[in-house]
């Protein structure tokens, strides 16, 4: 009888000093989870800031979503935490057609913050959209602008078709008129008319971007580059103009 006693308490004390030690192991868990999730730990982008490393980004991005490789984004709780309490820093502005083809973010394959992006009809200029771009770059010290337009653009070849333009379209018509007009003064025809008109259009919108006084500013200290692309729907292959402006 005394065995058993004596047998029973052993069992109870090893039980015991197991659930204290469990308690001590796995304890504080939830505690530091929860406090984990108040305070999230700051997201780098890149380490520094520049025209050429931004292009890089962008290249890289593509590069990716083109062969299929696309990254993991950062979507989680933390980074929009971080992005509302310490504000925006994007690294490229986007400038491109509205056309649902031709989204920047997945394109490039950037996360939340990454891009700010100034989405109009035939990727053209007008001073709300010269306003957005002026905002970026000024006040977000954001230091590369990408026009980038894109294959079978509809906007374009409604302007080189011709025909009525109801409602507010006639405006985006009336601006991209003169690119059409400059590429068939040069006896372009077919489908090579319509895509060097697309072209054309991508040069005469950086240019109304760069007589902007705020842009010019950034440009001549060296702090801003602006560039041209053409999205290919067909290969997800974005197509930059030369060199950085």
């Amino acid at each position: 009888m005394y065995l058993q006693k004596t047998k029973k308490a052993k069992n109870y004390i090893i039980s015991t000093i197991l659930v204290i030690a469990l308690i001590m192991l796995f304890g504080c868990t939830p505690q530091q989870s929860e406090a984990s999730s108040e305070n999230p730990e700051p997201i780098e982008t890149i380490v520094e800031v520049s025209p050429a490393n931004s292009l890089k980004l962008l290249e890289e991005g593509n590069a990716r979503f083109s062969e299929l490789k696309i990254g993991d984004k950062d979507i989680s709780v933390a980074r929009r935490e971080n992005l509302s309490k310490d504000g925006q820093h994007p690294f490229a502005v986007i400038v491109s057609c509205s056309d649902s083809r031709v989204p920047p973010e997945v394109i490039f394959d950037q996360a939340l913050g990454d891009l700010f992006v100034v989405r109009i009809a035939g990727n053209v200029i007008d001073s709300v959209a010269l306003g957005s771009i002026e905002y970026a770059v000024e006040h977000l010290e954001t230091p590369l602008v990408v026009v980038m337009g894109h294959e079978k653009c509809g906007a374009v070849k409604a302007t080189v078709d011709g025909g009525e333009a109801p409602g507010s379209i006639g405006s985006i018509v009336e601006k991209i008129q003169p690119s059409v007009e400059k590429v068939k003064a040069s006896s372009t025809t077919g489908n090579d008319l319509y895509e060097e008109a697309t072209d054309e259009n991508i040069l005469q919108s950086l240019a109304e971007i760069e007589k902007s006084p705020i842009i010019e500013h950034f440009i001549e200290n060296g702090t801003l580059k602006i560039i041209g692309a053409k999205y290919h729907l067909e290969s997800g292959k974005v197509e930059f103009f030369s060199d950085l402006h």
